[in-house]
Formats: C-alpha cells, structure tokens, sequence
C-alpha cells in the first residue's frame, strides 16, 4: 500500500501550450536514480527544453533539467541526462507511428507524483506558427473580456 495517496505536481510546462498545439496526452511512468526523487519531491525541476524521442524501440525523455540534490555525495546524477520512460507497448508502436508521421513531436507537460511513483505527462503536439499563437492569445484576451463584460453586468442587475 503506497504512502502517499494523489497527485503532487512538481514542474509543469506552461510554455508548451503556447508553442504547440496538444493533440492527445499520455502518462509515462520514468526510470530515475535515487537523488533524482530526492530532488524531484524537494521541488525542484524544469521542464522548459525537454523533449521525448525513440531510440532503439524505447522512449526517453531529454533535457529535462532536474537539478543535483543539495545532501548527494559522489552518488548525484547529471542534471541533464536521458531518462527512459515507460509506457504500454501498445502505446509506444501508436506514438512510433504518429511521430514518423511528421510534423509531430513528443513534449512533456508536467511532473508529478502519483501514489508515491514519478509520473511525466506527455503530449503527442503539433507546433505552432506565429500567427497560430497570436491568434489563440487574441481569442483567450477577448474571451477574457466578454466574461469581466458578463460579470460586471450581473453585479449591476443586483
């Protein structure tokens, strides 16, 4: 029986959104070394370049950026190393294909324990072009604006 039970999220990737457009999502559990979860439930990780990508059948995880534990002695890992991340195979022959397809890129949206277990959520993207992005920011200020014309509306009828 896990010791914790949940969800604790410890990076996300709020960038990824903006630059790509999420076409479906998976959870992936990762192979990490001891001071990696030590440092992972201290917080402490980004997930700003990283990227997945297949070699040799598997999918690994790079440039994610999870810093030394401050405690770790000779046994800290390197802070930018490849991780391996697990999924069904079924899931990863489905992913294959989708990213030999091209266009499509493997982009971890965030970190997180789940009962205990290191979890990244990743996400089968599309990039954006800069119009693409310039015309979801206008969408989301003029959402934005129709729902403060809404509420102050419905204060006004009070």
């Amino acid at each position: 029986m896990p010791r914790e039970r949940g969800r604790t999220v410890v990076a996300t990737n709020r960038k990824a959104r903006h630059d790509y457009s999420i076409e479906d999502t998976y959870e992936a559990g990762v192979v990490l070394v001891g001071t990696e979860v030590k440092s992972l439930r201290a917080g402490r990780a980004s997930l700003v370049d990283g990227y997945a990508f297949f070699e040799g059948g598997e999918l690994w995880l790079d440039a994610v950026h999870i810093p030394e534990y401050t405690q770790g002695t000779w046994t800290n890992h390197a802070p930018r190393r490849k991780r391996k991340l697990l999924l069904h195979k079924q899931e990863l022959i489905k992913l294959s294909h989708r990213t030999k397809e091209g266009g499509y890129t493997l982009v971890p949206l965030s970190i997180y324990f789940s009962d205990g277990k290191a979890k990244v959520e990743i996400a089968l993207a599309k990039g954006k072009r800069d119009y693409d992005k310039r015309q979801a920011l206008r969408e989301r200020q003029d959402k934005r604006e129709a729902d403060r014309a809404m509420a102050s509306r419905r204060h006004l009828g009070d």
